[in-house]
This record gives C-alpha cells, sequence and structure tokens, in this order.
C-alpha cells in the first residue's frame, strides 16, 4: 500500500530581473516563484507557479490540511477537495494559483513514486515540444530587443516574440527591427497585453502584416470576447490571435472557445489548475478544433504539453527560463526550437536547488 502524504511545504523566492521588463501594460524589476513540495513513500513532489509571497500563508492555512494524511495516488480526489475548499476565495486569481501549484506537485510525486516520467504517466502523443523564444519587452532599448531575437533566431529558436503595446505609434518601427534582426527565415509573433482599442488593433495588425508578423496576442484585454473576435475576423490572412494565458477554471475557456475569441488558446499550468486543469483545456481545444498553446514556465509546462493532442507551440519566456535554470537541475535546453525531456528521470526531472536559491527566499 502507498504511504500517505506525510509533508507538505511552500516556500517563496524573490528573483532580480536581469534588465527592467515591461510590456504593454504593467513593469516590474523582480519575480515570484512560490515553491510547493509534498512528500511519501520517501519521494518528494515538487510544483511552483509566478506569484505574490502571499500564496505561502494561503497554502498552509486552506490547503496543507487537505492533503496530509491522503494517498499521493489520488491526483483528481485531492484537487476536486482543493478546488471546494477555495470557492468563498473565488476559482481565480491568487487561490486558483495556490491550488495549480499544489496539484502540480501532486502529479510529479505520483510520477516518481509510480517510477515514471511525467509524460509516460498521463500518455505521450509526441516526442518534442515546438517553442517560441519570448521577451522583447517594451523596456529594452532597440539593440537589446534585436539581440535577443536575433540571438534566438541564430540559435535555431525559429519562431519569436516581442512585447508591444506600451508606446503604440513606436511599434511599428520596433516591429521593423525585429524582423531585421530575425531575418525572413524565422516566425515573428507580437503581444499587446491587452494595450489597444480594437481599432487601434486592427490598424496595426495591418501594418504588422508587412513585417510578417503571423501571431497577435491580446491585442486587447483577455475579457472583451467580443473585441477579440471582431479583431480575429479583420485581421489580415495568416496572422493568429491568441489569448487565454489569465484564465483560470474551465468556464473561463469555454467561454472563450465559445466567443470564437481567438484562433490559437492559450493557458497556463501555474494558473489553470496545474497539470489537472491543462488537460482539461487541452480537451475542450480538441473539442473545438482549436491549437493550445502553453504560457510561459517551460520546464514545468513540458511533460504534459507531449501529452496534449492539440498542442501547437509553447512559449520560452526569458524571465522564468532564467529563474528555472538558476534555481532547478533537470532543466532541458532547446535543441533546433523545440524541447524534449529527460526520459530516464521520474517526474518532471526537476530537483529544487535550495543551497542555490537560498538567498532569494522571502521571509
Amino acid at each position: 500500500m502507498v504511504n500517505t502524504i506525510h509533508d507538505v511545504t511552500a516556500t517563496a523566492y524573490r528573483v532580480p530581473t536581469d534588465f527592467i521588463e515591461s510590456d504593454g501594460t504593467l513593469e516590474w524589476n523582480s519575480t515570484t516563484l512560490v515553491l510547493v513540495e509534498i512528500k511519501a513513500a520517501g519521494q518528494s513532489g515538487t510544483g511552483y507557479t509566478y506569484a505574490d509571497a502571499a500564496l505561502v500563508p494561503f497554502i498552509y492555512s486552506n490547503l496543507q490540511k487537505l492533503i496530509l494524511g491522503q494517498n499521493p495516488l489520488d491526483t483528481g480526489k485531492l484537487f476536486a477537495a482543493m478546488a471546494t475548499a477555495i470557492r468563498n476565495e473565488g476559482h481565480c486569481g491568487m487561490a486558483y494559483m495556490a491550488l495549480s501549484a499544489v496539484d502540480t506537485a501532486l502529479w510529479d510525486l505520483k510520477a516518481k513514486i509510480l517510477g515514471l516520467p511525467l509524460c509516460r504517466l498521463v500518455g505521450m502523443v509526441r516526442n518534442d515540444a515546438l517553442i517560441y523564444g519570448s521577451g522583447g519587452f517594451t523596456s529594452y532599448p532597440d539593440e537589446r530587443l534585436a539581440n535577443q531575437l536575433g540571438t534566438w533566431s541564430a540559435q535555431g529558436i525559429k519562431h519569436v516574440k516581442m512585447k508591444i503595446g506600451r508606446h503604440p505609434d513606436k511599434d511599428p518601427a520596433r516591429v521593423r527591427i525585429a524582423r531585421q534582426a530575425i531575418g525572413d527565415d524565422t516566425s515573428l509573433f507580437v503581444d499587446a497585453n491587452g494595450a489597444y482599442t480594437v481599432k487601434q488593433s486592427l490598424a496595426l495588425a495591418a501594418c504588422f502584416k508587412e513585417y510578417g508578423v503571423t501571431w497577435f496576442e491580446e491585442p486587447v484585454p483577455s475579457d472583451d470576447l467580443p473585441g477579440l473576435k471582431f479583431i480575429r475576423s479583420g485581421s489580415p490572412s495568416g496572422m493568429n490571435i491568441a489569448a487565454g494565458e489569465y484564465g483560470y477554471a474551465p468556464g473561463y475557456f469555454l467561454n472563450m472557445l465559445h466567443s470564437e475569441a481567438v484562433d490559437v488558446l492559450q493557458a497556463d499550468a501555474t494558473r489553470c489548475g496545474g497539470i489537472t486543469g491543462i488537460l482539461k483545456v487541452g480537451a475542450m481545444c480538441e473539442a473545438f478544433h482549436i491549437p493550445f498553446s502553453f504560457h510561459c514556465a517551460p520546464a514545468l509546462h513540458l511533460h504534459v504539453a507531449l501529452c496534449v493532442n492539440p498542442f501547437y507551440i509553447g512559449e520560452y519566456f526569458h524571465d522564468h527560463v532564467r529563474i528555472e535554470q538558476m534555481l532547478f537541475d533537470g532543466v532541458q535546453a532547446p535543441i533546433n526550437g523545440r524541447l524534449m525531456p529527460d526520459l530516464s528521470k521520474p517526474g518532471m526531472g526537476l530537483d529544487f536547488k535550495h543551497k542555490d536559491a537560498a538567498g532569494y527566499k522571502v521571509g
């Protein structure tokens, strides 16, 4: 019989960025990772999210008691218990991000107990995951923007994304600089983080088409489903409208799909319910014949992306790539623009480097 869960811990680590980062609507100089570790049967499962350190006391006061003493293989039962417990806090925001980190740790633990890579436990449908290099922040000088995107392209990552929206009048020039840096053989994506109006979005989409932009992410806020649908219907041929990264519970994604608001649906396991949540979103995308893309946290998403039938491409986000490489062993480097798991290791194949992380610990 599998030993029951005997330890659940949560810790926050705040890591400064290597340069001030900003997008169309927000600016930041540090990123906080909230780590969850769950132990049973001589194994330790790891999960995490990128959120405020306030998640740590929330996990201890609301979720830990639901997990201790339980069978670590009962991931579905434990997810349901947590979702019920946070009803009054809402199935969104920080409460759902806390649930997400715990759920991921439970799946990692389950796979380790069974001695399987997570992707083998869930069921692989592909061997690797296509990625796009993501950065190009609006705070970057032109030279830094060109160097970052150009370096990814030279390394074989043939899809790259830049931030736009902070200064709409300057965006066409920045997009032109990006195109010149990556050449004609690399796909260029742009992300406004909801900074534009509908009419701005359509005008700029026509402009961006001249530079071969094939992906326009969150031209307007992702809650503006009529606006997204209107932009989708009026944008140039060959330009995908993408959104969904701020989704939490399944109903959010179902509404977006029913509204015909996107060409590509995004979801983030650190927000939408961990591994359990991503699998639900993937099933909905399959039912609606819409491609799926994971948002950020590439090391966490790698295994589950291999198990989602409609998966198209995932985000290799500069900020999170840097943090994951700093704080975890087992992070895989891209090869020819794709990530492949180490199938010799159980779970997600990640080991947290507690000594290296100690200087970033919050509280």
